[in-house]
């Protein structure tokens, strides 16, 4: 219900989404076959991990969040600099941050 919710606050600020997908499974396959300008990501999806989602991201050079109740220390060394949004939070938080991470990532 919270991704749904993001989600239209999202389209209302003005982005396009994809989504909510709710596997990990599921978000692989759609980074192998949509064009990403950014991705607001859990830290887990239906009880799994989403490393190797996080992984496929930086690959393809996909900015991306992490939107999360777990801690700094849960996240891998290999991604220590990506921004955390921590839970519970407001739709214009996540828009924000997502944006702030699209922006910082153009100027690499």
């Amino acid at each position: 219900m919270l991704a749904e919710y993001l989600a239209d606050a999202m389209v209302a600020e003005g982005a396009e989404v994809i989504g909510p997908v709710a596997t990990v499974n599921a978000a692989l396959d759609v980074i192998a076959n949509t064009p990403l300008d950014g991705v607001t990501l859990d830290l887990k999806l239906a009880g799994e991990m989403t490393f190797r989602v996080s992984d496929a991201l930086a690959a393809r050079n996909v900015p991306f969040i992490f939107l999360t109740g777990y801690g700094a220390a849960d996240v891998p060394t290999r991604h220590a600099n990506v921004s955390r949004v921590k839970k519970p939070v407001t739709p214009g938080i996540v828009c924000r941050a997502r944006e702030a991470a699209i922006v910082a990532h153009s100027k690499d």
